[in-house]
């Protein structure tokens, strides 16, 4: 049987480099569809930035260098190669666009992502792998696809290349003066009218234009962002599109994810054997100089502190929340006024209130095992991997039905893993909160629901089933 070739295009991935959720889809689902390896080739390209770790590097093969054109000028591309959980994966190298700290904001991002766009087509020789699947991945990828399918497609080796555009989230969309149509990125005046939208270069609008399918990373998210509410301006594009467009749930990694090998863990336990988690609990309690209350519920949040995030909501009604007998624990960074609320929070709330204002990948596993309940009132959500991570960790989630919450989270009562809301709506979130301290008063039923969140299946295996189908349907 012949491997169907699959090219995986991001700016990031797990476990070299991750700013967020896109990382870790990039790690997951390239090792899920790798583990079928009769049937897939499965290799990844992103950029060597500065900030990947000596451990790694030095264990990458040097392939070979060539020059790639950035518009009107020729710049050095070398490539490593590095094979781990059956993935190929390849690094691009400039030091000029790459060797900075920070994957993004730089004042030159157009640039330096149209050399790495331009970099995949062009190193594909030196490599000697011309897939069958180029999948790209937001707006940063966007290039590549564009790129295929205007400079490239005229060459024999790429005329057969089908392209699918992942959207990880619409609001990100990669906007430029039309000016640089030529100058930066190198696209003739001739295909303006496939990237220009609303005045300005819009990258992730010519992605979707050029690829032969594009996917969200949830089902609801596929069908929010035709509604101007969710899409940021690109709706009309969208629906003009539609028939190209799926919406697949993500999942996470359960072998990383796992309550029952986590080193970072007070205790180890799993869905058979609970106790443990009381451990975890004590100990969190302990850690955060929160009182130690095991009948004491802990809700948490591990979160960016901004707006899109619910956080406004929290605000409204935290103050009437912690009437009752319930801890709080909030983990993340953000906005300056978020992180001055929950830290005053904690101060006029000592013992009942934990705010820790940082990125903490060990603690944030820590909390998702020591709590009770995690709260994720978002007001869009594309995916959201952590009320999956809490769930398996046993703690329930109560989410804001929006989507990929709505897709992973159902209500309790009607026979779900969680607690849901629908109404973007400080009382719903707090009505609904109530109705999980209550349940958690009730021993046995909570433990059940526990269990339920637990044995959930948020394995890439479902999800990786989607992307095949999804592939089966381009190459055949």
């Amino acid at each position: 049987m012949k491997r169907e070739k699959i090219l995986f295009v991001a700016s990031e991935a797990s476990p070299f480099i991750a700013t967020g959720g896109l990382a870790e889809v990039i790690g997951s689902l390239s090792k899920a569809l790798a583990a079928k390896s009769k049937r897939y080739d499965v290799r990844v390209v992103i950029p060597l930035y500065m900030e990947i770790k000596q451990e790694y590097r030095e264990q990458f093969k040097f392939i070979g260098n060539t020059t790639v054109p950035v518009a009107w000028r020729n710049q050095y591309c070398g490539v490593f190669e590095y094979v781990k959980d059956g993935v190929t994966f390849y690094f691009v190298d400039n030091e000029y666009y790459f060797k900075r700290k920070g994957c993004y904001g730089h004042f030159d991002d157009g640039e330096r992502f149209a050399f790495f766009c331009r970099s995949v087509l062009e190193i594909m020789p030196l490599i000697d792998f011309y897939p069958d699947i180029l999948h790209c991945h937001d707006w940063q990828a966007a290039l590549a696809a564009i790129y295929l399918k205007t400079i490239y497609c005229r060459t024999e080796e790429y005329r057969n290349i089908k392209t699918v555009f992942t959207i990880h989230n619409i609001e990100y969309q990669g906007k430029y003066s039309i000016d640089n149509l030529q100058w930066l990125f190198g696209i003739d005046g001739y295909y303006q009218g496939m990237v220009e939208y609303n005045g300005c270069i819009n990258l992730m609008k010519g992605a979707i234009e050029c690829c032969d399918r594009f996917t969200t990373v949830s089902p609801t998210y596929a069908e929010e962002i035709k509604n101007p509410y969710f899409s940021h301006g690109l709706d009309a594009m969208v629906c003009r599109n539609e028939a190209k467009l799926c919406g697949i749930l993500n999942g996470i990694d359960y072998e990383y994810y796992n309550p029952a090998t986590d080193k970072a863990l007070f205790a180890n336990y799993d869905a058979t054997n609970l106790a443990p988690k009381a451990v975890c609990k004590e100990q969190l309690q302990r850690m955060l100089n929160l009182q130690v209350r095991p009948d004491t519920p802990i809700v948490a949040m591990i979160t960016r502190l901004v707006d899109h995030k619910g956080l406004d909501l929290v605000t409204a009604a935290i103050d009437e929340a912690l009437e009752e007998d319930m801890q709080l624990v909030i983990l993340g960074t953000g906005e300056g006024y978020y992180e001055h609320y929950f830290t005053e929070l904690a101060a006029r709330h000592p013992q009942r209130v934990a705010a820790i204002i940082a990125f903490n990948p060990e603690l944030s596993r820590q909390i998702y095992s020591g709590a009770d309940i995690f709260l994720m009132p978002s007001k869009s959500e594309p995916c959201g991997l952590s009320q999956m991570i809490a769930s398996r960790y046993g703690t329930v989630a109560i989410v804001r039905e929006t989507g990929g919450l709505k897709d992973s989270i159902k209500p309790y009562g009607a026979g779900g893993n969680g607690f849901t809301f629908a109404n973007y709506n400080a009382h719903d979130m707090h009505y609904v909160l109530k109705e999980a301290l209550a349940l958690y008063r009730q021993t046995d039923k909570w433990n059940e629901l526990v269990k339920k969140a637990m044995d959930t299946d948020f394995t890439w295996k479902k999800s990786a089933e989607g992307y095949e189908m999804l592939y089966r349907e381009l190459t055949n």
